[in-house]
């Protein structure tokens, strides 16, 4: 063979392919598997009745009624949109593109404590319209809009992100044909469109749903830690953990783990059937 010929990976060393594989299933252990364990394992050291317990309490049941309506809240705004920020990103060209494509990302590049303060700066007591807020009696900061919004603006890439390269990918010619046969922009969407990306859409969304029940950074600096008010189940793990009440954080944040874990099933059980799909297709 040639200096500067390369090998496909079938004709590798079986050693060596079985050493990468090593690799990458211990690093998966170390790093995803263990901790996993190890929270569960903490939650029911003392037994299903502490941890059950724990989860019981009233400052408890707030915090995860609160997490799953934020989320409630959170994920149809973003799923609308992700959906119309892809649609138009990837099926027509306009100026501005490209801003709207960086305005898509910038929750990826931006810290989740940075953009908790914005929402301060500009809705706290101190902020630019908070005294405004104050006099008429509405509170953003420090209450569920406030979580709400942060909470938005950490998930928005997620159902966009999704939907932009399958939507590429799949080109604009469905849609010049469904608009040549004179069929207007929301009628060519939701019989073109929709049915094409529906698979990766409800994959964004249930990624969106993950991240909306586990973010930490944003709802923190907005929420005041209001116990049995303001505080979602990550932040309700945090306070416990900082009381050395062990038991209830790792019960909490083993059930948050199960909702993840639930959330993930779902997404490989939909990409599985979205395989099938395509395969009977072609």
């Amino acid at each position: 063979m040639g200096a500067g010929v390369t090998r496909p990976a079938a004709q590798d060393p079986a050693l060596a392919r079985r050493l990468a594989l090593l690799a990458a299933l211990l690093v998966l252990a170390v790093l995803f598997l263990l901790p996993l364990v190890a929270v569960f394992a903490e939650a029911l050291r003392r037994g299903w009745d502490v941890a059950l317990a724990a989860i019981a309490e009233p400052d408890a049941l707030a915090a995860i009624s609160l997490t799953l309506l934020v989320a409630a809240i959170a994920v149809p705004v973003n799923l609308l949109g992700g959906v119309a920020a892809a649609w138009c990103i990837a099926k027509f060209d306009f100026p501005g593109k490209r801003l709207l494509v960086t305005l898509v990302e910038l929750p990826f590049a931006v810290s989740p404590v940075i953009s908790g303060l914005v929402w301060v700066l500009l809705f706290g007591a101190h902020g630019w319209l908070g005294p405004w807020l104050q006099a008429h009696g509405l509170r953003i900061v420090f209450a569920l809009p406030g979580l709400v919004l942060a909470t938005v603006f950490v998930t928005f890439p997620f159902v966009a992100r999704t939907l932009i390269p399958l939507m590429q990918d799949q080109g604009r010619e469905e849609e010049e044909a469904a608009a040549t046969l004179g069929a207007g922009g929301l009628q060519t969407f939701f019989r073109v469109t929709l049915p094409n990306i529906r698979w990766a859409l409800l994959s964004g969304v249930l990624l969106c749903n993950a991240r909306a029940m586990g973010e930490f950074g944003a709802v923190s600096v907005v929420s005041g830690h209001v116990r049995g008010q303001t505080n979602t189940m990550p932040l309700h793990v945090e306070i416990l953990y900082n009381e050395y009440q062990f038991a209830g954080a790792f019960a909490v944040a083993a059930l948050l783990a199960l909702l993840a874990l639930v959330t993930l099933g779902a997404k490989a059980l939909l990409e599985r059937l979205a395989g099938r799909q395509a395969g009977a297709a072609g």
